[in-house]
C-alpha cells in the first residue's frame, strides 16, 4: 500500500482521540487493530466488531504501522551469542 493510499484512509487530528491516528470517518484507533491483528484476531472477526472498517482499513492500519517502523527506532534488546 503507497503513502498516499495509507493518507486517504488514516488520520490524524488533534481534536480526535487525543491526536492518535483513526481509521478515517472512525474513532478506532490504527493502535487498536494492529494490536488485535498482532494478538492473532482474524480479519474477519474484527471486520464483524467493527462494522465500519473494511479489509482495505486494515491494510492501511498495517501499512501505518509499518510506515512508522521506519520513521522511529524503538529500543530492541539485542540477544548476546554466548
Amino acid at each position: 500500500m503507497t503513502r498516499e493510499q495509507i493518507a486517504e484512509r488514516i488520520k490524524i487530528d488533534p481534536n480526535v482521540c487525543f491526536g492518535k491516528p483513526v481509521v478515517r470517518g472512525t474513532r478506532i484507533w490504527v493502535s487498536l487493530v494492529v494490536d488485535n491483528l498482532a494478538e492473532g484476531v482474524a480479519e474477519q472477526e474484527l471486520l464483524e466488531a467493527y462494522p465500519q472498517l473494511t479489509r482495505e482499513d486494515l491494510r492501511a492500519c498495517l501499512g501505518y504501522a509499518a510506515e512508522m517502523t521506519r520513521e522511529r527506532v524503538l529500543p530492541v534488546p539485542v540477544e548476546r551469542m554466548a
